[in-house]
Parts: structure tokens; sequence; C-alpha cells
């Protein structure tokens, strides 16, 4: 009779988990998951109802009971919280800074800065054939790409033309009266006024000097300068991008919503700086085009998440789908402590970005080492090339990253269940791979509603 119950028991909770799933991908346009469920639905009907009618045979009662003996062991392996101990920390006490007149962003410019392209290409030769090439396509938000809209395109220039404009708001005079607060409790109340403004999460970490570009690069006026490795906190501050638009990928509504999520952490890290200045202490904040940090390495090390194969932070609730700003300040502020997360652990065998880029811009192979360490990082040249070609910023890899789904309670149920161990993680990539496909199509056209609101 227990068997009995127990098959019930089975058949009502595979249903109903069933069910939640598939209102869940309806809710959420995942035509592929809802088909799937849906077909599952009357098999697992069929399987449990099979079991209960046949039961008294010797030969399937036995088969029954191996079947709920492996559920069980499986429910119960799945509780199971162990991983094998991480792999040591990089060592980046010889860690290279990064010269901003390397990244992809600062070479694109060169092609408006004749004087500054002879010099840079002088010392580096091995860049100028590929850049030379890059340099010829259209700018994005120009005519002539794969994604050109002629209504929408100018509407993201508009979005960096304005953080432009309002570079001047990431500095200002500090207030010549210095307040006295326990280090603590100001930490706390800086992440309450970032939350205030608009962020979804916030981390601090002590500043060190591999944390900035050794040279500027994204500015005429200050290319080439040296820039100083100063002391004291990061504040990093974290916007969270609309995953339905960043399904898009690569068609232009990432880069619309890209470009609003790079104006929001600059209002946010702004009005966060301003607030620290008007205390008596030293800030700066480091937003699009502006930077004179590295955010993704800060964010990791200020317990925002762990470096994903596709050289972006995984945030545990929101993956790679946010935009980063950064505040840097004289004080010294309480570091937030780091999770032990394991997304990492996934990293290395998920390879969903790798598979679905474009260009192959990311490896399927370990971490490449470079400045020093060993770290995910992309083939920029790779990656910006093809931005030019298409006139957005793809994001194919953050669309195709498992971890880029929505806050939602099933979300959650499978973000807990892959942070306990290797064998959960193995088997919710299967998992993805099954309801949600593991090439992603790209789009010819953009959708035909740019921005569904």
């Amino acid at each position: 009779m227990i068997i009995f119950w127990i098959n019930c028991f089975c058949l009502l909770a595979g249903t109903g988990a069933l069910l939640f799933f598939a209102v869940t991908s309806w809710r959420e346009g995942e035509k592929r998951a809802l088909w799937i469920a849906m077909l599952l639905l009357p098999a697992n009907v069929m399987f449990w109802t099979l079991l209960l009618v046949l039961r008294q045979h010797a030969s399937l009662k036995a088969a029954n009971v191996v079947i709920l003996g492996l559920l069980a062991l499986f429910a119960l392996l799945s509780l199971i919280k162990y991983f094998p101990p991480d792999e040591a920390a990089p060592d980046l006490s010889r860690a290279e800074r990064f010269d901003e007149r390397d990244h992809m962003f600062s070479r694109n410019e060169l092609k408006f800065h004749p004087d500054l392209a002879t010099g840079y290409y002088k010392q580096n030769p091995q860049f100028r054939a590929g850049d030379e090439k890059i340099h010829s396509r259209p700018e994005l938000g120009q005519p002539g790409h794969v994604y050109d809209d002629p209504l929408y395109s100018p509407a993201f220039g508009a979005a960096f033309n304005y953080l432009d404009q309002v570079k001047g708001a990431t500095i200002g005079n500090v207030n010549e009266n210095k307040a006295v607060f326990d280090a603590n409790r100001l930490a706390s109340v800086i992440a309450t006024m970032a939350r205030y403004y608009g962020a979804v999460d916030v981390g601090i970490t002590l500043l060190q000097p591999h944390h900035f570009y050794s040279h500027a690069g994204r500015s005429q006026l200050h290319w080439g300068d040296a820039v100083e490795a100063v002391s004291g906190s990061a504040i990093v501050v974290v916007a969270a991008m609309e995953w339905r638009l960043i399904n898009q990928a690569p068609t232009l509504p990432v880069v619309m919503e890209s470009a609003r999520q790079y104006v929001e952490t600059a209002k946010i890290a702004s009005l966060v700086a301003a607030f620290i200045r008007n205390l008596g202490y030293r800030a700066r904040a480091h937003t699009d085009g502006n930077y004179q940090v590295l955010c993704v390495p800060l964010a990791v090390e200020a317990g925002l998440g762990e470096l994903g194969r596709l050289g972006l932070l995984i945030h545990p609730v929101y993956g790679p789908c946010v935009r980063l700003a950064v505040i840097t300040t004289e004080l010294e502020l309480p570091a937030t402590p780091k999770r032990s997360l394991h997304i990492g652990t996934f990293c290395r065998i998920c390879k969903k970005c790798a598979d679905n880029c474009p260009t192959k811009a990311i490896t399927t192979d370990e971490e490449p080492a470079s400045r020093n360490f060993r770290h995910w990082s992309v083939i920029q040249e790779n990656c910006y090339a093809f931005w030019k070609q298409i006139g957005t910023d793809c994001a194919v890899c953050i669309r195709s990253c498992p971890y880029t789904k929505p806050d939602t309670l099933l979300h959650r149920l499978v973000r807990f269940y892959v942070s306990r161990n290797p064998l959960n993680q193995r088997l919710a990539l299967l998992m993805d791979d099954f309801f949600y496909g593991r090439k992603k199509k790209i789009s010819p056209l953009n959708p035909g509603e740019i921005l569904p609101y």
C-alpha cells in the first residue's frame, strides 16, 4: 500500500512540476521549452498510471521499487552540498596592468586621430592590418549595418552621446568638512544609496594596482597619460539588463538595452560619488567610456559573482546580463565578503557561450594566460569586428549563458540546485540544452517590434 501512495505522490508531483514549468515557459516566451513540457505531461501521467494499475504484477512491482529507490537516491544526492576544493586563486602579485590603449574601443578611435595612430602602430605593428579592416566599416549607429534601423539606431547613439556629455559629473569638488562615521555604518549607507538610485547589487573591495589601467586610451586629450593607482576602496554597482531584449541578440534591441543600462550605471555611480564628496572624501565615478579601472575584476573581487568563460561577470541572480560602474574613493571601507558560488565550475563544463559565439572569440579550452596570470578573456579583435559588421554589441554570448534567466521562482530553484554539487551542475546543463536548445538561432532581421513597451 505504501508503494501505491508513493506512486500517487510521484504522479501528482511530476504533473505539478511540468505544469509549473510549462506555465513559466509560456510567460517567458520560451516556445521550445513549452512544447517539450506539454509533451512530457501525458508521458508522465501514463508512466505513473501504468505503475498504479499494474502494481500487482511481480516483475513490475520489483521494477517499481527499483525506480522509487533510484529517485530517492537521486533526491538525496541532489541535496548534498559538496564541491572539490577550488583551484588556488590566481597569483595577482605579479599581474601587469592593462594598457587601455590596447583595448579595441580605443584602437577603433584611432581612425579619427591619425597622429595618435601613427605613433601607436609604430609601437604595435601587429595590430595595424586587422584594425584597418575594422576602421573601414561604419561606426555603430551609422547606416550600412546588418541590423541598422533608420529610426531606432540613432536612439542608442543618443544614449552614448549623453554619456559623453555627463562625464563632468563623475568628478567634483570635495566638501572641506569631513564627516566622521563608523566605517561599517558608512559602507551600509553607501550601498543603500546605490540601491536607492537603481542598483540591483553593490559590492566593495580595497583597491590594488592591478585594478587600474596603466595608461589612458579612450580620450584624445588624455591619451597615453599614465594612470595613478591610488589606494582606498572601490564600490561596484550593478544594473540588470532586461533579459527579454537580450534574448533578441544580436539584433538591435540588445544595443538599445545595453546603452540604457550604461546610462543607468553612470547615473548611479555619479550620484554616489557626489554623495561621498559631500561627506568630505575624494570620490570618482568610472562610467562607460570614462574608466580608469577595470570593472569586471573589481566586481569579482567585490564578491558580486565570478568571472565567466565569456570574460564577463557572472552574477548569481542575473548572470552576465548586467552592466557595471565603479566609484573609487580614498575611504577604506570594509570589503564585501566573497561568496562560494561555484559558477566557475559550471563555466568549465558548459561552454555554451563559446559554442554560440559567431566569431569563435571565446575559447573552449582552459583559461588563457595574459598579463602574468591565467583568466578567462576573449579575442577582442574577432568580437569587435563582428560588432561593426552587424551594428550592435552582439551579446549572443550573454543570451546563450544558462544564467541569463529572469529572477523567478523556477530559476531561483535551479540556481539553488546547481549550487549544491558538480553532479547537479551537469544534470542542469543537460536539462538546459534539452529544454532551451544548445545552439541559439540568429535572426537575419530585427524583430518587428524593437522595443516592446
